[in-house]
């Protein structure tokens, strides 16, 4: 109903840890269940952690993997999936633990270092993200039935004699379980140490937290005393975690602004406009309007785009309007269009960006048509740079091209317009039904975009590597074919032109070079941003050998196909004579 709060996620938990028959505890437990705008960005973190009962300071182990992992995991960018914020978390304190054991009269003897076993679930929007190495459990309790969620990395030898196969710190290489669950309201999730799943039933697991739904803590202490009672000899660990409610599509900050910022007027020179003062209209559009504005306060000048006439009523594209600032505040790079500061309360929905008084890469070519080498690779490793600051973030620009571009006075060049971003850790909470949609232009958006499958970094590469063909060549390497093709059968039809023709001076290595970064294929063209800097500058040599070969070794496929159409031929002549 219109008015009521948006719903938020909310989780009930309870915890236990005993040291049991045990001289010390060696497990060790945490969770973090931060407020907006971090739970809606990071989620909740719950972790569990099992010394190795052979090990000393197995315990240290334990206490530094969970307490690391609950402090590390919300210092990450939160434009970052909870993968990778996971998994470099966990990466770094494997690679720390690991170094103590070397550094310590247990090199020799990894089962005698800093090691334990852990599992990891972070609950973000409406999924569960596992994590899991060892033999620590979850369990997850649903309409009564419950699932095993993890699997033990346990070896065993013999019927009564096993040894782990994964563990944090025992190797130098971490290899960690990673899948996802899909929540509903209602679920529990039971986080265990074998010292009591190893004596507790699946179904007594299901009926200890149903037996307490207001006090989840004594339903972890039941689950342990009565592993306890059984004979576990081990240390006894419990978490317990309810979903009592899921989000709500109007939770988050951007789409509460979306809703609740009212769109501006119309503007025009002169006006006085939530403190800035509109100096001139620089584009209209049937998305948006741009405008030239100064801030008295600073005396800068800076741009404003506000959202058209006929889209405000639309709640998808005003939040991609406000996400474009957002993204902007969030990357650090000169070449990379800065959000204005922000240094009062807005009170409509518009974005405010730097002003580059510069011009587009499109009237830069148009001024500049034949462009030798040099400068042409002046422009593409800034816009490298600049591209690489959006993917360390898990960002993909996916609208790619000359007019968003710009180009100052001093020759910096700079990326505009993040209207059609991937934001990795917003893409996460976007809805499973949501539709996929061909971002930015279709001349420069890569292939796979057609295909309706989502973009990586390698979409960005294949639009940098058209950009830097149509510099060089003054067209396109497929032309307009990209984009009427919609099987992956016709897209390696696709005819790639070389760059170089009888008017045209470009070096052989750099067509080839050209060719990977636009090659149809994702997994075929430069896997980094970094890989197609050094192929500007860098001719392969192995690339060099390629062209050297005869064609029937360098490309057998054709070799054959002009040999059966050159006996073809022959045949036709010789029916003709007879």
């Amino acid at each position: 109903m219109q008015g009521m709060p948006a719903r938020v996620l909310r989780v009930a938990v309870g915890q236990y840890s005993d040291r049991g028959r045990k001289q010390a505890n060696q497990d060790f437990h945490g969770l973090c269940m931060p407020g907006e705008p971090l739970l809606g960005a990071k989620g909740v973190a719950i972790a569990i952690a099992d010394g190795i009962s052979s090990s000393q300071v197995s315990h240290i182990a334990s206490e530094t993997a969970v307490a690391g992992f609950l402090e590390d995991y919300y210092a990450t960018p939160e434009t970052w999936s909870v993968k990778k914020s996971a998994q470099r978390v966990l990466g770094a304190t494997n690679g720390w633990l690991h170094a103590q054991t070397r550094q310590s009269r247990h090199r020799h003897e990894n089962d005698q270092g800093y090691v334990c076993t852990m599992s990891v679930m972070v609950l973000k929007s409406t999924t569960a993200h596992i994590l899991h190495v060892g033999d620590t459990r979850i369990y997850r309790v649903r309409g009564g039935a419950v699932e095993q969620l993890t699997d033990d990395h346990r070896i065993w030898v013999s019927r009564d004699k096993s040894y782990l196969g994964r563990a944090l710190g025992i190797s130098a290489h971490l290899e960690i379980d990673y899948h996802t669950q899909r929540i509903e309201q209602g679920d529990t999730f039971v986080l265990a140490t074998d010292g009591v799943y190893e004596h507790v039933g699946a179904r007594e697991i299901a009926e200890a937290a149903a037996a307490h739904p207001d006090g989840l803590d004594a339903a972890a202490a039941a689950l342990a005393r009565r592993a306890y009672d059984r004979g576990s000899a081990d240390n006894l660990t419990v978490q317990i975690v309810r979903v009592e409610s899921l989000p709500s599509l109007e939770a988050g900050e951007i789409r509460q602004h979306a809703r609740s910022l009212p769109c501006p007027p119309l503007l025009q020179a002169g006006m006085a406009f939530d403190g800035f003062r509109i100096a001139a209209q620089l584009h209209a559009s049937s998305r948006s309007h741009v405008y030239l504005a100064e801030d008295p306060e600073t005396g800068g000048r800076l741009v404003i785009k506000i959202p058209s006439l006929d889209l405000r009523h639309d709640p998808a594209y005003l939040e991609r309007l406000l996400m474009e600032e957002w993204i902007a505040r969030r990357i650090d790079s000169r070449h990379v269009a800065k959000a204005w500061p922000l240094r009062r309360e807005r009170r409509y929905l518009y974005t405010a960006s730097e002003y580059v008084d510069g011009i587009t890469l499109t009237q830069w070519m148009a001024r500049h048509p034949r462009p030798d080498l040099e400068q042409v690779r002046g422009v593409v490793e800034q816009v490298i740079k600049g591209l690489q600051a959006f993917h360390r973030l898990e960002i993909v620009h996916q609208d790619l091209r000359p007019d968003n571009i710009l180009i100052d006075a001093h020759g910096t060049v700079k990326i505009i317009d993040f209207g059609s971003t991937k934001v990795a850790g917003i893409a996460e909470i976007a809805q499973a039904g949501d539709p996929l949609q061909i971002p930015g232009a279709a001349l420069y958006a890569a292939p796979e975009y057609f295909l309706g499958e989502g973009g990586s970094t390698r979409s960005d590469i294949f639009s940098l590597g058209v950009i830097a063909y149509q510099m060089l060549a003054g067209k396109l390497p497929y032309g307009a074919d990209v984009a009427k093709t919609r099987t992956k059968a016709a897209q390696r039809r696709l005819a790639y032109v070389p760059v170089f023709d009888e008017t045209r001076t470009v070096p052989a290595w750099m067509d080839d070079v050209l060719a990977k970064a636009v090659h149809p294929d994702p997994a075929r063209r430069y896997q980094e941003l970094s890989e197609f800097a050094y192929a500007l500058r860098h001719p392969d040599p192995a690339a060099q050998g390629r062209r050297n070969l005869p064609l029937a070794e360098r490309n057998p496929l054709v070799f054959w196909k002009l040999l059966c159409l050159g006996l073809a031929a022959a045949v036709l002549v010789l029916a003709a004579r007879l």
